[in-house]
């Protein structure tokens, strides 16, 4: 060890544990702890050597404000406690305030329609993925909710849209539909050239716009892929 080790361990120990008298009807070790672990105690009893916060900024700042002085806002502030005793104390406050809105919502979900998309066989494995890229849409002028998805068993050109109305109690027309992705390309010889793509991704654009991204449902490489925005109606 170097003379600067020496010295540094002794400023620790010179500065730690002195004897304190005042401690001395308290349980425990009758000298200061060391100061950053007693915060990391698990237990609720007061710290040894609590922190100083005279000139602390925001404890000052909070004495000088009438509003957040009192305010609900704030989590109280505990000096004497180490961080288990506080983390204990949040954790309590979040769920309390978590387990209201649950309990609310939680009554106010119920099923209002229950539509079979596909069936699976007894032996294939359930953690296979059948649903595909689910994106939601609220359209806050027609107040109706989509869903656009795929299903990767059916056609894999097939876009499938889901529409809800916010109203639970309104029914829409054509709640559930596909649509199938085929292009036809005039070529030089004015002949058509079809072509079939499947769905990469679909995302609505606006309230009348889809847009989505497809490759081209080839066996080859340098499959083309296509930019699509195609109209709700």
């Amino acid at each position: 060890m170097t003379q600067k080790d020496i010295t540094f361990v002794a400023d620790f120990l010179t500065e730690h544990f002195n004897e304190a008298p005042e401690l001395y009807n308290r349980k425990g070790k009758y000298f200061n702890v060391e100061r950053v672990g007693q915060y990391l105690k698990d237990e609720d009893d007061d710290l040894v050597s609590p922190p100083n916060t005279e000139g602390n900024q925001w404890f000052n700042f909070l004495k000088n404000s009438t509003h957040l002085k009192e305010s609900p806002l704030l989590f109280p502030y505990y000096p004497e406690k180490s961080l288990h005793f506080v983390k204990r104390q949040m954790e309590g406050v979040i769920d309390q305030c978590l387990q209201k809105p649950a309990d609310v919502i939680g009554k106010s979900v119920h099923q209002v329609v229950c539509m079979s998309l596909y069936k699976t066989s007894q032996s294939e494995d359930s953690t296979s993925q059948l649903f595909k890229l689910p994106f939601l849409w609220n359209d806050k002028t027609s107040n109706i909710h989509y869903v656009l998805f795929t299903i990767l068993e059916n056609s894999i050109s097939k876009i499938y849209i889901l529409r809800r109305h916010t109203d639970t109690s309104r029914s829409v027309s054509n709640g559930i539909l596909a649509f199938c992705i085929h292009f036809y390309f005039l070529m030089l010889s004015k002949f058509f050239s079809y072509r079939c793509y499947s769905c990469l991704d679909a995302h609505f654009y606006d309230d009348e716009t889809v847009t989505v991204v497809l490759k081209e449902s080839v066996e080859q490489e340098g499959k083309e892929r296509v930019l699509a925005q195609l109209p709700l109606s």
